[in-house]
């Protein structure tokens, strides 16, 4: 073929990095892996060893160590006995640690990219180019964070031993997401990664024993999922973070629910990808390209939910299949692939199963004719049209290179169909109109918002979701605080148990009573139950009933808040204003409320509580509108907004020992 004709066809050839540097890595490790526990490779106590594979060829890379419960004990108790130490350091000490964990990243990248995408099967291109370099920004913006902790942080210390459980589909950004801010915090880790993909994972613990890093200061622990059960079950654990399957997340809350142990989770999503009318079309499809078939799509924040609006949508798909005609799918070591390898058979098993009954729900499935790979583990960028809000594929993670695409009519329908989810991670809005833009981004219920961008992440800014997709952020001044909590707080004192209360038994003589009731949606509300129960003083005199709610006035109640959007949706200064009159007239009631505390907790107490009440009443209405968030400055041209939203539904059970200031300190904030 004659350059002439090269440039008629712009066909590409390959281009494939040299993998050599990493086999001769795996081959000086005899391709076998212990775990490394206290600066020191250990294998496993109970001998056992899976493999992992190359998912484009199918071929065996190494054996890697399956941890028991007896391991992770070994790594946890490594863990605390290197606690006090490194929590003791200077923060200049542990900042230098850090910016050294950022120096051999960089210096071992080429390694490291190749690694990732064998055991992985992502593109180089992706390796090289997005994910090693964002593991080396995570831990020179860390290295910052350790240096002025005791400026930003005055009053917190680190939490001290952290398990952290992390994803296959970027193995060595979410370790360096998990254990960047935990050190710079003084904290010390056991990290599992996921059993597809150890490898990257043990040759950070090569460079932590490369730059000296304290022994026990990072534990890495592979196994499957009865490992990740066993760090989270096990009891000299402070705090565990995950980034996975909402399945295994619920899980994971469950078994820590009844224990001392703090919790952040970055679960599945279901990202909706809005496109307006007024969008730079060209720019929105390479956006889309970037959200939905980046890593094979492989992302918990994939845009895989495509919603068009309706003028558009026959333009807008020509344009995406005829991008998605030049996307090329081959071998993820060639620089010049698009579409690599999916990372194991059960999720290739799903993916196909969850096309094929989206398929049988009605939607139109569209492939591209490309070539495909004989060998290894692929699946086509596929375009699923006509897609009904309940269909299995615009409900659930698939997980894979699959857009499930939708219409709308107005910016309001486009809010309801992309709130149709029970996830809450990200989202996309494309619009010329800032207006529509901002207006649309302010009502997605989701943790990030891009607008006309997809997939920007960086060290400084906080990612994470709420809803289904968990709670808790990583990146930024807000990632460090899940690391870090106030010094009191391990010496405050247990809040006493809740006795159950029963049902007051008839008097003896038939009294004239009015019936006590609840307080639901603005007005009182009798008790499903009928029933009240006996209050008690501080000396055991009957002080009145109380209405006894049960689960049908508890759910009316939770219907009630739910419906209440209108406080959520005020201005900062309007909640702050109410807060101000609910302490102006608790002040004014002061000696009638005194009074009627004092029967219970007696008299000193009651005035205390009630001063104290109607001060932290004006604290809390002083901070309502001084939550301004945050301008970051990421080091590409994008400005990230972090805006500060209201959690939603509230539950809160108050104590006993403080009626009043218990119940303002709970619910005012």
């Amino acid at each position: 073929m004659s350059i002439a004709d090269k440039f008629v066809s712009m066909a590409y050839g390959p281009a494939p990095e040299e993998p050599k540097e990493a086999l001769s890595w795996l081959d000086k490790h005899t391709r076998r892996f212990g775990h490394f526990i206290g600066g020191v490779w250990a294998q496993p106590i109970a001998g056992q060893y899976f493999d992992t594979n190359d998912p484009s060829t199918g071929e065996k890379l190494a054996g890697v160590a399956q941890g028991t419960a007896a391991d992770v004990d070994a790594a946890v108790k490594a863990a605390r006995a290197a606690f006090p130490k490194w929590q003791a350091l200077t923060q200049h000490a542990r900042a230098r640690f850090l910016y050294a964990l950022a120096r051999q990243v960089q210096k071992h990248s080429r390694r490291l990219a190749v690694l990732e995408t064998m055991d992985n099967g992502k593109p180089i291109r992706e390796s090289r180019d997005i994910d090693i370099p964002l593991v080396a920004r995570h831990f020179y913006h860390h290295a910052g964070w350790a240096q002025l902790l005791p400026q930003e942080f005055p009053d917190y210390i680190a939490c001290g031993v952290v398990g952290q459980i992390i994803p296959w589909n970027f193995p060595l950004l979410m370790l360096a997401w998990k254990i960047a801010p935990a050190l710079a915090a003084g904290n010390t880790v056991v990290l599992k990664p996921a059993e597809f993909t150890p490898l990257t994972a043990l040759a950070f613990a090569e460079i932590c024993h490369e730059i000296g890093l304290p022994d026990g200061v990072v534990n890495i622990i592979t196994g499957d999922g009865s490992t990740g059960e066993a760090l989270v079950k096990h009891p000299d654990v402070d705090k565990i973070a995950f980034t996975g399957s909402t399945e295994v997340g619920r899980a994971i809350r469950s078994a820590t629910a009844n224990s001392h142990k703090r919790l952040s989770l970055e679960l599945g999503g279901k990202s909706p990808f809005i496109i307006f009318e007024d969008a730079d079309l060209d720019s929105a499809v390479e956006g889309l390209v970037d959200g939905i078939w980046f890593n094979q799509g492989q992302v918990c924040c994939a845009g895989s939910r495509l919603l068009m609006q309706e003028s558009i949508a026959d333009a807008l798909t020509s344009k995406i299949r005829d991008r998605m005609s030049t996307l090329r799918a081959g071998p993820p070591l060639d620089k010049a692939i698009d579409i690599g390898a999916i990372v194991a058979r059960v999720q290739l098993d799903r993916i196909h199963r969850l096309v094929d009954q989206g398929i049988a729900e009605g939607a139109t499935c569209w492939q591209p004719q490309i070539e495909m790979p004989s060998q290894g583990l692929y699946f086509p960028p596929t375009l699923l049209s006509n897609v009904h809000p309940t269909s299995i594929v615009a409900q659930q993670e698939i997980f894979g290179p699959v857009l499930a695409a939708m219409t709308f009519r107005t910016p309001s329908e486009a809010v309801e169909l992309a709130n149709n989810t029970v996830y809450g991670l990200a989202a996309c809005v494309w619009s010329e109109s800032i207006n529509v833009a901002l207006h649309v981004a302010a009502q997605l219920k989701a943790g990030v918002v891009w607008v006309n961008c997809t997939n920007l992440f960086d060290a400084s800014c906080g990612f994470g979701g709420y809803r289904e997709s968990g709670y808790g952020r990583e990146g930024g001044r807000e990632g460090m605080l899940e690391y870090l909590e106030p010094k009191w707080f391990k010496n405050a004192p247990p809040l006493p148990p809740v006795q159950p209360v029963q049902p007051s038994e008839e008097a003896s003589l038939p009294a004239i009573d009015r019936t006590v009731k609840l307080y639901i949606g603005g007005k009182q509300a009798r008790p499903d139950s009928g029933y009240s129960f006996e209050v008690h003083g501080k000396n055991g005199e009957l002080l009145g009933e109380a209405p006894l709610g049960n689960r049908k006035d508890i759910r009316n109640a939770v219907e009630a808040a739910r419906k209440a959007v209108s406080w959520s949706k005020a201005t900062a200064h309007n909640r702050a204003q109410v807060l101000y009159y609910v302490a102006e007239n608790l002040s004014q009631r002061s000696d009638e409320i005194t009074r009627r505390l004092a029967a219970a907790v007696g008299p000193e107490q009651a005035i205390k509580e009630v001063e104290l009440s109607v001060q932290r009443i004006f604290s809390y209405a002083a901070w309502a509108d001084k939550f301004d968030g945050a301008v970051h400055n990421p080091p590409f041209r994008n400005i990230a907004i972090a805006m500060y939203e209201p959690i939603g539904n509230v539950g809160v059970i108050c104590p006993s020992d403080f009626p009043l200031l218990g119940l303002v300190s709970l619910v005012m904030p």
